[in-house]
């Protein structure tokens, strides 16, 4: 019967490994990682034979690409097993070192053509000539690919920094406009955590891959878009299941995060005080607990680094009943930190001043509100989780009046279920509240959808029932057609600007009218 036959061939011209495979096709089994560098190839290509005429398949592409080898070339014979025509392929450099890759869509398709060079297509395919007038010294070409790598590299690191690099990915049943706005945010995120973004993915399926998530035309679009943004990282929006998070840790060779991994990171660098490093170690303890199975590049960092970073981070490898003990002492220290809150809500409580609480979805504009109307000057930057920790200030209003207010962590759509359990502390200061004020960033595209998660968390939380305002920030954002829609929207909101002051005597108005003084308590 007749096989197809492959080498596996070193940069000293010796075969490594002869593989024989069916009429069809051939499979290479696993080598070992040889990755040493970003500007280095494997120092393998393979040459393997075609029983019809026909040259490189994109099979063919995506070896070379998942293997990194050097070359890939494809030997024809006829029926008689005689040699015809011979044709190879090479990665280009601009792809294994990144160079100008800047942020991209993959959105390609098809094979290149017979000589086509492109950066979307990741690799140059030759021309084929007849088998005995091949003309290519592949160790020359190796070499010089490599030095080019060398150097792009170089240059992308003086331009880029040395921070880490990720794609990032998106795949579901939603529509792909609403896709790409929940990439935004994760974009948004990825900055946060000191990540940049070189590539996105998005792919829209009937039903998602419960293995992998995507297919093997996307894990093959995934590789190159990571070989040409020289990206190491591969950050999914939504949570990955653990077996999800080992096989795609595996396929991709690359330190996989998901959306929950991302927000855990950003907390970890925002906590300050000791409830809040307490309570983003026991998120990440519980995160971590049922993934401690299988090796996960993400999790092997004791130290440093995206998805690595916090108080938890010498938990990662202990076994779950080190975990679950640890998570138990946290809960205790934490029940004490409660305590010593709840005994100064007491003493607001009887001194009869009365509580309002800013809420609201991350970067809405909560501290520069707070700043604003107490004269404060509390942490606010453009970023989502600046104000991690919940900070209280007193606000003054005229006849000796005064209101306790306090800035909470934000609000973010399907916030983690760890996050919820961890945070429980820091958020009964919003069960204290007598009211809510609800700022929500007037000039961002999806305000509504904001907007609405914030309501769906306060409900989850049983706190709908106390008395809130809604306030439209960064209402200098927008133009007067958008100002008449949100304002129709919401006829009751207050529309103002933290940033500079403008419409906060209105807020201050509004929070005076809504407070019964005498009792220090809000009226309906």
């Amino acid at each position: 019967m007749a096989r197809q036959v492959g080498l596996l061939i070193d940069r000293q011209g010796r075969a490594q490994l002869v593989i024989v495979g069916d009429t069809g096709a051939i499979y290479i089994p696993e080598l070992p990682r040889s990755r040493q560098g970003t500007a280095r190839l494997r120092g393998l290509r393979l040459v393997h034979t075609h029983l019809a005429d026909t040259l490189l398949s994109q099979e063919d592409m995506m070896d070379m690409l998942f293997l990194r080898l050097d070359s890939v070339g494809v030997l024809t014979v006829d029926e008689f097993g005689g040699p015809e025509r011979f044709q190879y392929a090479h990665l280009l450099p601009s792809v294994v070192s990144g160079a100008g890759a800047g942020e991209q869509e993959a959105e390609q398709g098809g094979r290149a053509a017979d000589g086509e060079e492109g950066e979307n297509k990741g690799y140059r395919v030759f021309p084929a000539v007849p088998w005995d007038r091949v003309d290519a010294d592949f160790n020359a070409l190796t070499e010089a690919l490599e030095d080019e790598m060398a150097r792009a590299l170089s240059d992308a690191r003086v331009a880029d920094g040395d921070g880490e690099r990720a794609v990032l990915v998106s795949v579901g049943t939603q529509p792909r406009s609403l896709q790409e706005l929940y990439l935004d945010e994760l974009q948004e995120l990825a900055r946060t955590a000191g990540i940049a973004v070189v590539g996105r993915i998005v792919q829209r399926v009937p039903q998602v891959n419960h293995k992998l998530i995507l297919g093997k035309g996307k894990l093959a679009e995934l590789e190159v878009l990571c070989l040409q943004g020289n990206a190491g990282m591969v950050v999914f929006d939504g949570e990955l299941a653990p077996a999800q998070l080992r096989n795609l840790t595996d396929a991709t060779e690359r330190k996989v995060l998901d959306r929950t991994q991302l927000i855990l990171d950003i907390f970890a660098q925002h906590a300050t005080s000791r409830a809040g490093k307490l309570q983003v170690e026991m998120a990440q303890l519980q995160y971590t607990m049922p993934r401690l199975v299988g090796k996960n590049r993400a999790m092997d960092r004791l130290m440093g680094g995206i998805g690595g970073r916090g108080p938890g981070e010498t938990k990662l490898e202990t076994d779950r009943r080190k975990i679950r003990d640890r998570i138990s002492r946290i809960k205790g220290e934490l029940e004490t930190l409660r305590r010593q809150r709840g005994y100064a809500r007491d003493r607001r409580a009887k001194a009869r001043v009365p509580v309002a609480a800013l809420v609201g979805y991350t970067n809405a504009g909560k501290s520069t509100t707070l700043n604003t109307l107490t004269h404060s000057d509390v942490l606010a930057e453009n970023k989502l989780f600046a104000t991690l920790d919940p900070t209280t200030r007193r606000l003054r209003f005229p006849q000796e009046r005064e209101l306790i207010l306090t800035d909470t962590v934000g609000f973010i759509r399907n916030l983690p279920k760890e996050l919820k359990e961890a945070f429980e502390a820091t958020l009964e200061e919003l069960e204290a509240a007598d009211l809510l004020i609800h700022v929500a960033d007037a000039g961002h595209p999806e305000v509504e959808r904001q907007i609405q998660a914030v309501e769906s968390i306060l409900t989850d939380m049983q706190l709908h029932e106390i008395p809130s305002v809604l306030v439209l920030n960064k209402w200098d954002m927008l133009d007067d057609e958008a100002r008449f829609a949100l304002r129709q929207a919401h006829p009751q909101a207050i529309c103002i600007c933290a940033r500079t002051g403008e419409g906060l005597d209105g807020l201050s108005a509004a929070i005076i009218s809504r407070i019964d003084w005498e009792r220090g308590m809000v009226v309906a």
